[in-house]
């Protein structure tokens, strides 16, 4: 069973690390990305300043291309790995794959924050001292 290795161990772990190191990344791969996220961010990117004096036809082969590299950076697959920058970590499960004999897939993942859903308490300690001073009165 190739989850309990010692060798899938260490790549999941390290691919954990990536997605906890990695603030941008939100989808697996580029393909996971809505079509509404693409549409609202070639808007943004068509309203820059720096290409509004360009054609038309630039300004839109401008706003794919960096929307694109946006999209790069949200997935996780084509990322630089961690351990290794000079493969991704598409390439990294490729080669533990070839290594274990085992078809490795990165389905999903979710990101948890610290403190994430917990509602702060505001204290106001002028009128808890007030409320108290007001009982014992």
């Amino acid at each position: 069973f190739v989850a309990a290795s010692e060798k899938f161990n260490a790549l999941v772990q390290s691919i954990a690390m990536q997605i906890a190191a990695s603030p941008t990344v939100a989808y697996v791969a580029a393909e996971d990305i809505p079509a509404e996220v693409y549409a609202r961010e070639k808007v943004i990117e068509m309203g820059r300043e720096d290409i509004k004096s360009k054609p038309e036809a630039i300004r839109a082969k401008i706003a794919e291309g960096r929307v694109a590299k946006l999209a790069q950076e949200m997935a996780l697959l084509p990322q630089p790995y961690l351990m290794d920058n000079a493969k991704t970590v598409d390439e990294a499960i490729k080669e533990a794959v070839a290594a274990l004999g085992e078809k490795i897939s990165v389905r999903r993942f979710v990101k948890f924050h610290l403190g994430e859903g917990l509602e702060k308490k505001s204290n106001d300690f002028a009128a808890e001292v007030a409320a108290f001073t007001n009982q014992s009165a």
